[in-house]
């Protein structure tokens, strides 16, 4: 490489969300978005969800590959604190089997209500289910289902304690330790070297 071309480098951008996507043959899929906010100043952190249905049935030919599309338009968001993903976390490790025993974490704000359940399946299939419910002041209701498998789940869990941290503190600041100039330390030792002379000699 010339070290005289001229960079075309993009800067860096930190990547602050994970999607999952489960579509089906039938059209009654889901994907599923998590989005980190860390806390920052005065404003507590947290984590989006946000979950879409399934918009278009993928279609696969010798030919060409037409992947399926969800409905993030229509898309069911919710914002997650601290203590909602704790809660989640107990599901997820196996301190509870659902949320608030199968009641859910209930969501108010000043234009929607919203019902969060999750729960540990055996049957038909091992996984975690994840079921969200919400209702506009003005609008009709809005529910979709995620159904997590094993993996996904245990991929889940490992994210969601990773990001309690920034959640709660936020991305840390390295502060660098203010160290003297060469020329200071020097000049300190110098003076240092002096006095201690002028000690000697009275």
């Amino acid at each position: 490489m010339n070290v005289n071309e001229t960079s075309t480098a993009q800067p860096f951008v930190r990547r602050t969300r994970k999607v999952f996507y489960h579509p089906n043959g039938k059209g009654t899929g889901s994907a599923l978005q998590l989005e980190l906010h860390p806390a920052h100043e005065d404003m507590e952190g947290s984590i989006f969800l946000t979950m879409a249905p399934q918009r278009t049935i993928g279609m696969r030919t010798a030919d060409d590959t037409v992947h399926p599309t969800f409905d993030w338009r229509n898309a069911v968001c919710l914002k997650l604190d601290l203590m909602d993903l704790a809660q989640i976390l107990q599901v997820l490790r196996g301190v509870q089997e659902s949320l608030a025993d199968g009641k859910g974490l209930f969501h108010r704000s000043s234009n929607a209500s919203a019902v969060i359940k999750f729960e540990h399946r055996i049957e038909p299939v091992p996984g975690y289910l994840l079921d969200v419910s919400k209702k506009p002041l003005a609008g009709d209701l809005q529910r979709v289902s995620f159904f997590f498998r094993p993996a996904e789940a245990f991929a889940c869990a490992l994210m969601l304690e990773q990001a309690l941290v920034y959640v709660a503190f936020g991305i840390p600041t390295v502060i660098p330790r203010m160290r003297p100039t060469p020329s200071a330390a020097t000049s300190v030792s110098s003076a240092a070297e002096t006095l201690a002379v002028e000690a000697v000699s009275a």
